[in-house]
């Protein structure tokens, strides 16, 4: 079978080796898509504790190719989510149920060889039913709406309850849709007036175009913002960038006795007034991975189906996959969700082939 390995910095090298045999506990999956997201990126620029080299993909989807006998009721011809975390079992975090946070955590495709193949090998219990009439391209988005939906529950929302997000981002866009669903009344705030379009076809009841070079939210904002929140401020923010400032804001605009739920990531640091916590006794609360909520996210999309598929702005087949980490690497154009069409993902190919096809939303 093919695989494609990322050997060394921006450098992806195509090979060729035998395909996995059946393992007790395991089954085969023959991959048709992932999706890539900025995490496949800094792997792809070898900017991720890991390390190269390694076979990538941790977002994908497939039909099982052959399986042994299982209490799950799995059988070949299933289609199929993956869950890619890896947890120990034992450390203190996984002993009070948070294994998300697992002391010795690994993810298929980031610390371990990942999907970038076309027949792999998973334990039985990673397997997650994709529902009836979703497509296997957007299940194969069931681990970020996972992280959205795991960063929504971490902010115990209420239906009545105001929320701003801050990124419009998939997760952003994610989250926004758990919101919704929820009853709660959503707010998104992003730099890129294109994604808040989307916003509002997620279910934002209103969008702020962030200026980074003025205040935020400017005067008709802050009114219009009032305006939901009875002059209290949001209930519950969700910080979806990872940007210092966005953090800086949510601290600044959460109602007292609100709640933030930081799931941007970053290395860089937030400057903000040690009293503005206590003094408003704002719970911030970190969100990371997900308590194995890939068939919540299949859910999730399999009920929002059109808005997923807007997520998705690029495809590219297998053959070309550095032309995608390329592209998300030069951000010359929007780039939202990106789709690898695996060999048993492709339709029939036309003449020529390996062209990058955009996806309308």
């Amino acid at each position: 079978m093919l695989i494609a390995r990322t050997v060394s910095k921006e450098t992806i090298q195509y090979e060729d080796v035998p395909e996995p045999a059946l393992e007790p506990g395991h089954a085969l999956i023959r991959v048709h898509n992932i999706t890539l997201c900025g995490t496949d990126l800094h792997i792809w620029e070898d900017d991720y504790p890991a390390g190269l080299p390694v076979i990538q993909g941790h977002e994908f989807a497939g039909v099982v190719e052959s399986i042994g006998q299982n209490d799950a009721g799995i059988r070949a011809g299933d289609r199929v989510a993956v869950s890619p975390m890896v947890y120990c079992g034992e450390c203190r975090p996984c002993r009070l149920g948070r294994f998300n946070v697992c002391e010795n955590i690994g993810c298929i495709g980031c610390y371990s060889d990942g999907a970038l193949v076309e027949l792999i090998s998973v334990p039985v219990e990673k397997l997650c039913p994709v529902p009836e009439g979703l497509e296997l391209d957007l299940a194969a988005m069931a681990e970020p709406a996972s992280i959205a939906i795991q960063a929504v529950n971490r902010g115990r929302p209420s239906p009545g309850e105001t929320a701003l997000v801050l990124g419009s981002g998939p997760i952003g866009l994610l989250a926004t849709l758990h919101l919704t669903d929820l009853g709660v009344r959503v707010v998104c705030a992003d730099t890129e007036p294109d994604r808040l379009e989307l916003a509002t076809a997620f279910g934002a009841v209103d969008t702020l175009l962030v200026d980074p070079r003025a205040g935020f939210p400017g005067a008709d904002q802050a009114v219009r913002l009032d305006a939901l929140t009875d002059s209290s401020g949001p209930e519950l923010v969700i910080e979806a960038t990872g940007v210092p400032s966005s953090l800086e804001n949510a601290i600044r605009l959460v109602a007292s006795a609100g709640r933030i739920v930081q799931v941007g990531i970053s290395a860089r640091t937030a400057s903000v007034p040690m009293n503005t916590i206590p003094f408003k006794e704002i719970d911030l609360l970190g969100s990371r991975n997900s308590l194995n909520l890939i068939p919540a996210g299949l859910e999730l999309l399999a009920g929002h189906r059109d808005q997923a598929r807007a997520l998705m702005t690029h495809r590219f087949r297998f053959e070309v996959l550095q032309q995608a980490f390329e592209l998300m690497r030069s951000r010359t154009e929007p780039v939202g969700k990106i789709v690898v069409d695996m060999p048993a993902g492709q339709p029939t190919p036309p003449a020529g082939t390996a062209a990058l096809t955009e996806v309308q939303p």
